[in-house]
């Protein structure tokens, strides 16, 4: 499919429509899968279903209903009947839209490449018969799609992505998007967060750390080459927003490796993070196309 300038800068609903097709090359590999059956998978959650799975020592919280009396009874200790059931897969997809995003100085900007990855997953998810709801986020801005079914499901939350981000009085910082996402994500579901993570703080990292006692989440960082490493042909570089003009010297040798520095420093924090609470992570600048870095 041949690409247009506006294509680079702006995520149009043909784009992502359009991806449908090479969303078949693409397996999501889920987590520890206990067993597979036609039609689904086996749930993560602990739930009532047609199969008994096993029983264990009595938990606080555990439903009354399913205690196991006889096992009960011969040990001495309270044991509960687990249940195996299947269900399909919630898969939640968050895409950050903010102002950094809107971005590149190769390729595509960083948010028509998040949109892309988002709508790959979206259509693999549904093709493998996952539920798919999604948020998207600005800094005025946060919408959620509750996980809904079927190639519908997929359309609306490929026309959340088309929408232009809102300008509003309300500030969404990345811990108050992370805490709505807890609020609205159930246990149990697979959850794709796509950002380039800027104002990651701890408070916010908190918030993750608790998000992935309960789901299964991937970290997918998208950045721009000039990021990672400015020009090495020494000059003074502009870059504007259409409001602010900002002008690099890249002859400043100081400044200039002090700015690799802390990108290095940046995506080496989010690497360890992820390793320490076995969160997948994958990086992917915004020339790379993003599903060869999913395949």
């Amino acid at each position: 499919m041949i690409q247009t300038s506006e294509d680079l800068v702006k995520v149009n609903l043909k784009m992502l429509i359009n991806l449908a097709q090479a969303a078949n090359t693409v397996k999501l590999q889920y987590m520890a899968p206990r067993a597979m059956h036609a039609g689904g998978y086996v749930s993560r959650f602990k739930g009532r279903g047609m199969e008994f799975d096993e029983a264990r020592p009595y938990q606080p919280g555990d439903d009354i209903r399913h205690i196991d009396w006889k096992l009960t009874a011969r040990s001495g200790k309270a044991h509960t009947k687990i249940f195996r059931e299947e269900r399909e897969r919630p898969v939640f997809i968050s895409v950050d839209q903010r102002a950094a995003m809107q971005f590149a100085t190769r390729g595509v900007f960083k948010y028509v490449q998040a949109a892309k990855f988002a709508a790959l997953l979206a259509w693999a998810a549904q093709q493998q018969g996952d539920r798919i709801g999604g948020q998207l986020f600005s800094e005025q801005q946060c919408l959620e799609m509750k996980p809904q079914n079927g190639r519908l499901a997929v359309l609306r939350f490929l026309n959340m992505l088309v929408r232009p981000a809102e300008i509003g009085s309300t500030v969404f910082s990345f811990e108050h998007v992370l805490a709505r996402l807890i609020e609205h994500v159930r246990p149990g579901s697979r959850v794709y967060l796509i950002s380039d993570f800027r104002g990651l703080n701890a408070q916010a990292e908190q918030h993750l750390i608790k998000l992935a006692r309960h789901c299964e989440v991937v970290m997918i960082m998208i950045y721009d080459p000039l990021e990672k490493s400015l020009p090495t042909t020494e000059g003074r570089y502009r870059f504007t927003d259409r409001q602010r003009d900002l002008v690099v010297d890249t002859g400043d040798r100081l400044r200039f490796k002090h700015y690799q520095h802390r990108f290095a420093e940046h995506q080496q924090h989010l690497e360890q993070l992820a390793k320490k609470m076995r969160i997948a992570f994958m990086s992917c600048d915004t020339q790379t196309d993003p599903l060869s870095r999913l395949r």
